[in-house]
């Protein structure tokens, strides 16, 4: 690798970085070039960042101080051997973490090495826990939902009124006819 792809790339890497929300280092041994499409292709959709880089530019990156994640580098730098693949979560930190689940219930890869979501630190056993967890759109629709439910019954309050007048009304007039 040339001097300046190194620089562009630690330059991407430290962008991508400031940009996350999350971040999830894994060891992609064994996975298949379908199935490495297949993990992009659903990151992708998601609008999550899969991207391999050497653990040097990695580490390098981490070094400018630049993004929350360097407070963590050395937890980070000691998960740093053999090949990694990195996600970065924008928007859902936890997406990542479902879709990771899904591929290994399947083959049982990629592995994960560590995940910083929030900047809390998961080690290597917790994918099932991050997985569990509920995603951003999740919380949003309980939370609507959890709001939704009061005014709703207000409603049906409201019509159930207006319906047993009308029936009052109805069974005068039946009487006075």
């Amino acid at each position: 690798m040339k001097k300046q792809d190194k620089i562009n790339s630690v330059a991407e890497i430290e962008e991508k970085l400031e940009k996350a929300s999350s971040i999830y280092l894994t060891d992609f041994t064994g996975l298949t070039v379908k199935e490495t499409n297949e993990l992009r292709d659903e990151f992708f959709s998601a609008k999550i960042d899969y991207k391999v880089f050497k653990n040097t530019l990695i580490k390098k990156a981490l070094e400018n101080k630049r993004s929350s994640f360097s407070e963590l580098s050395d937890k980070i730098n000691e998960t740093l051997k053999g090949p990694t693949g990195v996600i970065f979560a924008y928007d859902d930190p936890i997406s990542p973490a479902k879709i990771l689940k899904k591929f290994y219930d399947k083959s049982e890869k990629p592995k994960l090495k560590i995940a910083i979501v929030e900047n809390k630190v998961y080690g290597n056993k917790s994918l099932n826990e991050l997985a569990s967890l509920p995603s951003k759109p999740e919380i949003i629709s309980s939370i609507i939902s959890s709001l939704q439910a009061p005014i709703s019954g207000i409603v049906g309050s409201i019509n159930a009124v207006i319906r047993d007048l009308a029936s009052v009304i109805e069974e005068v007039a039946k009487k006075k006819n």
